[in-house]
């Protein structure tokens, strides 16, 4: 490779690299800001549309570019992508209601669904082979990192400039990875002529749209049994059927069912699915805890969570390291007995758990996940030609983001119901028991610095019992999908990264240089 072409390489893995972090940090950077939002718009009934309405944009499109890119190229899909997050971005920061925040939220949401899955699949068009395992590492680092900057990025321009930014502050930096692409990346022209899938794309984003809903509304706006919840449920199932159906009869499906007749990419993509069901809720439940529990403010409970990403991001990197020298089955075993040790540690804290100790156990977590992050990603698109790697990263971002939003469901219920019982017996023919129900709506803002000091001390040691044993439990739960995870990926077979022989001709896709 000619110094130029190492210099337009490196143009390329910039903007690519920006622009994973700037989508990749966008829900948690905007969930840090919500109760500022609601403060001043109103409507917090509608307040759960707007984290909807961009998961179900972004799932929904998720899969439909990843084919579209291996029909018509990835450069053209990542560009309209960032545009589409940027115009959604500078509309979300004009929004004057929690109505109009939720329509330009789902524009962002569009422009994400393009934007990560693309820009993994560039990567491994335009690495060499011997290469792709250190660029998947530190890919996969960009994307832990997002986890940790976006609480505490928010927290101060909330606290310190004005909500709306948290929005504006996309702008410069994906111009710059929009800049980049543009100019750097010179993509071939030969792509593979196919059909567009109309009958799988309008069943698959109406069954994403349907479940979304269900999920996000169901248990707070309306009962789980009620007919709107079961109705959106019905929906889900039945366009999900006839989307499958409609794959079997597609000629060029947007999911192909021969890819998952391929023992690497099912295992690694179901893999992906648990591991994002695990991982969502010890990055969203270890700050309550550490709010709740030990009293920290939003700000420390962001920064709590630095070992648990700081341990992912090491192993990503490492796990991409040994991809290069064992299998990507022999990693994964690896990430995923240390993720059930992780989970079954948390599974044990109580309020008398020393911050050091918590500590450890974020470390071991986050070293467990790290894995996935790259090595998942790397073992989805090994053996596929450049005309099928975009449906490829796309199908798996599309189902460890289904895991992460089911999970966080399933899980969040299940925190919600034990803290209601915990909270019912511990103040059980108590003059309290009203009060201590408060709880159940915000624990986050009932247990604040400023708000604890106004609890009695009795009324408070019991709620922070409750909502520590509630955690707890669900953390225990956790070791559910994680073990899931350890049992799928012994199913991975031996293959790993080839690396050419000196003087072979390495791997060229059509996307290269």
């Amino acid at each position: 490779m000619s110094a130029s072409q190492g210099n337009k390489l490196g143009i390329v893995l910039a903007g690519l690299m920006l622009g994973i972090f700037v989508a990749a940090i966008d829900n948690t950077i905007v969930g840090t800001a919500m109760a500022t939002i609601v403060s001043e718009l109103g409507d917090y009934d509608k307040i759960v549309w707007v984290t909807s309405a961009y998961l179900v944009t972004e799932m929904a499109g998720m899969p439909i570019f990843g084919k579209l890119s291996d029909m018509y190229g990835r450069k053209r899909f990542f560009i309209f992508g960032m545009i589409m997050f940027l115009l959604g971005s500078v509309l979300c920061g004009t929004a004057t209601s929690i109505t109009e925040l939720s329509i330009y939220r789902a524009i962002q949401g569009i422009g994400g669904g393009a934007l990560v899955p693309i820009a993994f699949t560039i990567l491994f068009d335009v690495i060499p082979v011997e290469k792709r395992g250190g660029m998947s590492g530190i890919f996969g680092a960009v994307f832990g990192t997002s986890s940790l900057a976006g609480p505490l990025l928010g927290a101060y321009i909330t606290d310190h400039v004005h909500w709306r930014w948290i929005f504006y502050i996309n702008l410069p930096l994906g111009l710059v990875a929009l800049a980049l692409i543009v100019f750097g990346y010179k993509e071939s022209r030969a792509h593979l002529k196919q059909r567009i899938d109309w009958w799988g794309a309008t069943t698959l984003v109406g069954a994403v749209v349907s479940l979304m809903f269900a999920l996000e509304l169901g248990g707070g706006t309306y009962a789980w049994d009620s007919a709107k919840i079961v109705s959106l449920f019905a929906a889900a199932f039945v366009q999900f059927a006839v989307f499958l159906y409609a794959e079997t009869k597609a000629a060029d499906p947007i999911i192909s069912y021969a890819m998952f007749r391929q023992r690497l990419f099912a295992s690694s993509t179901v893999a992906g699915l648990f591991y994002g069901a695990a991982f969502i809720t010890f990055a969203m439940y270890i700050p309550i805890f550490v709010q709740g529990v030990n009293g920290g403010s939003a700000t420390n409970s962001g920064l709590i969570l630095l070992p648990l990403t700081l341990g992912s991001v090491v192993s990503s990197q490492i796990g991409a390291f040994l991809a290069m020298k064992t299998s990507y089955r022999n990693v994964m075993i690896l990430s995923a007995v240390i993720l059930v040790i992780g989970a079954a540690l948390l599974s044990t804290i109580t309020p008398d758990t020393s911050r050091a100790t918590l500590v450890w156990y974020m470390i071991v977590t986050g070293v467990g996940v790290g894995f996935s992050f790259s090595v998942l990603g790397m073992a989805s698109m090994h053996g596929f030609g450049a005309n099928q790697r975009g449906s490829a990263s796309s199908t798996m971002s599309f189902v460890r983001s289904l895991g992460m939003t089911v999970g966080l469901t399933v899980f969040g219920i299940m925190q919600r119901n034990s803290l209601a019982d915990k909270l019912k017996e511990a103040f059980a023919g108590s003059d309290n028991a009203q009060g201590a129900g408060s709880a159940l709506g915000d624990i986050r803002q009932s247990l604040t610095p400023e708000n604890r000091a106004n609890i009695p001390e009795g009324t408070l040691h019991k709620i922070v019992e409750a909502l520590s044993s509630s955690i707890s439990h669900m953390f225990l739960w956790s070791l559910v999908p994680a073990g899931l995870a350890l049992a799928t990926v012994f199913f991975m077979g031996r293959s790993k990264l080839e690396i050419p022989a000196k003087g072979g001709k390495p791997e060229m896709a059509a996307g290269g240089h």
